[in-house]
């Protein structure tokens, strides 16, 4: 019994170590004590391209690279975010094809809108990523009924959703009121704002789900395993698909080395506050880099970068362990993905980030708060709204949907 507390004490001490290295790690990136991080981050302010000066033959292979960003952005949209969301056992058929239509709902309206109401070429690549990115949030949406709804109802709210995103993201980015407000990557404005929705849908519609529960098996987390790795490899394409050239490299590389944060402060507080790694942590929490350091994904050094994975890796896999039960007692309801844990907090904690960069907390915090009362009241409406259509009969199952003979059992 002794030899098994000193094992688990001494397991517990060299996680705290690994955990207190990293954060050691993290600031020897910074620039303040790294003089080639500072000199490197110096010569990339003070230096800006003219694209306007661009020729013809110059735009169209920036747009060419863009469109390689934009694949790249789609294999998150259906293979990151299907896979991910096929760990509820005997749903994967529901979840893959809810993520496929949300997908071919959002994208295409987005557009319709931006031809009509946004300003710029819609016939772009840029124009495309924007839309993705509506894509994107929508998905995140999503994750917090899933399994409840049926696909007439992912269509309907993916309809409504993407249309509430588009005035959104021109309230706060074009209509000229939040100016200041810093969200490269959209950590707030995608990642936040598709949480919040998403909960509250649930907050308003739960009631008439009983207290049915999800449950995974070892296949499906495998899945979702694998989702989670596509999402990480593609996250930087997603942050640097629309900046400035010239920032194109350092948004990479601050993705990954928030990603990396993540996923170490996930393994060390998983570990910590469990005893032992939760699959669910490890797929989800090990994002949450990518989602808080969207914000300044294109301004933040390195070293910064680093500690916003860290940060953002402890406030998720904290959300997921403790947080969540508390959460879906407050708004009545279970938030299936998880996504408060992995967007909604995350992408707070990103927004709140750029604050130290800008130092413009009013206008950053006022476009936060505003983005979240948005989404959270419109998604009570889209939920008041999903209440009036038939609902689904078999909770987290294929069935009613499929037919019988193509669904196996695990």
């Amino acid at each position: 019994m002794l030899n098994n507390e000193q094992h688990d004490k001494n397991s517990k001490l060299f996680l705290i170590i690994m955990f207190l290295v990293c954060i050691a790690v993290g600031i020897m990136f910074c620039a303040f004590v790294n003089n080639n991080i500072a000199t490197s981050m110096a010569e990339l302010n003070n230096t800006t391209l003219d694209t306007s000066t661009w020729s013809s033959e110059t735009h169209v292979i920036f747009e060419t690279l863009q469109y390689n960003r934009s694949i790249h952005v789609l294999a998150m949209l259906l293979l990151g975010f299907g896979f991910l969301m096929v760990f509820v056992r005997g749903h994967g058929f529901s979840s893959m094809t809810a993520t496929l239509l949300a997908t071919s709902i959002s994208i295409p309206i987005y557009m319709l809108l931006a031809s009509y109401f946004g300003k710029g070429s819609v016939l772009s690549v840029e124009s495309f990523l924007w839309a993705e990115f509506a894509a994107a949030s929508m998905l995140i949406a999503i994750g917090a009924p899933l399994g409840r709804y049926t696909m007439n109802q992912y269509i309907v709210m993916s309809l409504l959703f993407t249309v509430i995103y588009f005035v959104n993201e021109w309230l706060i980015i074009e209509s000229g009121y939040f100016k200041g407000f810093m969200d490269t990557g959209g950590s707030v404005l995608i990642h936040a704002f598709g949480a919040y929705f998403g909960l509250g849908v649930v907050a308003f519609s739960q009631h008439r789900f009983g207290n049915c529960e999800a449950k995974s098996t070892r296949v499906s987390n495998q899945f979702c395993l694998l989702g989670s790795l596509v999402l990480w490899v593609f996250w930087p394409s997603f942050t640097s698909a629309i900046v400035s050239p010239e920032r194109v490299p350092l948004t990479a590389i601050n993705t990954v080395l928030a990603l990396a944060g993540a996923t170490l402060a996930t393994y060390v507080f998983s570990k910590l506050i469990r005893g032992k790694l939760d699959v669910e942590d490890i797929a989800n929490a090990a994002l949450a880099g990518g989602v808080a350091i969207g914000s300044t994904c294109d301004m933040a050094s390195p070293g910064m970068s680093i500690l916003i994975g860290l940060a953002a890796g402890v406030l998720s896999t904290f959300g997921f362990s403790v947080i969540a039960p508390k959460v879906c007692k407050l708004i009545r309801g279970t938030d299936t993905c998880g996504v408060h844990n992995l967007h909604g907090m995350p992408g707070i904690l990103g927004g709140l980030t750029a604050i130290i960069i800008t130092g413009n907390w009013g206008i950053q915090l006022l476009g936060i708060l505003v983005s979240v009362v948005i989404a959270f009241i419109s998604g009570n409406i889209v939920g008041y709204i999903m209440r009036a259509m038939r609902k689904k009969e078999n909770l987290y199952d294929d069935m009613g949907e499929f037919l019988g003979e193509n669904i196996a059992k695990e």
